[in-house]
């Protein structure tokens, strides 16, 4: 078996690279999160005027550790998140057969395979985006912090809504951000490492920085997918039980009523800021545990 689409392997460093992904940009997703979902419309102040008024306010309110609102809950479900996700991948290409002269996977293939890493993930997914969303948010309010941490909003949810209109509220918003993104995100990916790889080298033997740059690059493209169905995502997500009894699709429709297709890209900036340089440590920390990983025998 390739070591590309060993099934352990990839589960493992797919693990360790989603770590590396948190650690390093989850306070511009808080920040994200609060620009998609501060209240809008006719007469209302926005609470912030963009990225950066956003990240003082914060900091300035609630000190630095706003920023880091609700990470118990990515941290836990990460790991084997993008332990799935990139598991996803590594099955995704072994159910094809390499069309290019050399094994090679064509463009496609790569995004094909990428797609089913997104339905892979979106199981664990769904439920712990809907708490880390609830759990950014609250401290936006004035009022008292409802939820104590992720187990105790989780046991709220649950208790008031059950397991699938509660937990897993927003899954298929979560599949209409995750399957096209993902296949970009890892299409782009791989295309890059070959396009950065000397003649007669491999892309395996690439050095640090271009690792860096490609898995940067990646979560760029990956993002420039995913932004607009994650706002429906966020706002449906975060909002009281009844208010879009349509799903994503009632949300569209009143996000295009009230305030027009630009607010699809609420939290770009904070995207694009945070997606290079947490989707570089991803797939660094990928690509050095998978060498790990072969060295001790797997």
């Amino acid at each position: 078996m390739s070591s590309d689409t060993n099934p352990v392997k990839n589960f493992l460093a797919g693990g360790f690279g989603g770590v590396c992904l948190v650690a390093a940009g989850h306070p511009l997703d808080t920040i994200k999160v609060r620009l998609q979902t501060q209240p809008t419309g006719p007469g209302v102040n926005p609470l912030y005027k963009g990225t950066f008024d956003c990240a003082a306010k914060i900091v300035r309110n609630e000190g630095f550790r706003g920023l880091y609102k609700g990470m118990l809950a990515p941290i836990l479900g990460v790991t084997p998140m993008y332990a799935v996700c990139f598991l996803g991948y590594s099955v995704g290409k072994s159910l094809q057969t390499p069309r290019l002269p050399n094994g090679e996977f064509a463009p496609d293939q790569l995004f094909m395979a990428g797609m089913l890493s997104g339905v892979f993930t979106t199981a664990i997914m769904a439920p712990g985006e809907r708490i880390k969303c609830l759990l950014q948010i609250q401290a936006a309010s004035s009022a008292e912090a409802r939820y104590a941490g992720p187990l105790d909003c989780a046991k709220q949810i649950y208790r008031e809504s059950g397991l699938f209109r509660g937990l897993y509220k927003g899954t298929m918003a979560t599949l209409l951000r995750d399957v096209p993104a993902s296949g970009t995100y890892f299409m782009t990916y791989e295309l890059l490492k070959k396009a950065l790889t000397p003649e007669g080298k491999s892309p395996n033997d690439l050095s640090v920085l271009s690792v860096l740059f490609a898995g940067g690059m990646a979560g760029v493209f990956n993002w420039s997918v995913a932004i607009a169905p994650d706002t429906l995502k966020s706002r449906l997500q975060t909002a009281p039980e009844g208010t879009y009894p349509k799903g994503i699709r009632s949300v569209f429709a009143e996000l295009m009523k009230k305030e027009g297709p630009q607010a699809l890209f609420k939290g770009l900036a904070p995207v694009m800021i945070r997606a290079f340089p947490a989707n570089a440590a991803c797939f660094c920390g990928f690509e050095l545990a998978m060498k790990f990983l072969t060295w001790v025998g797997m």
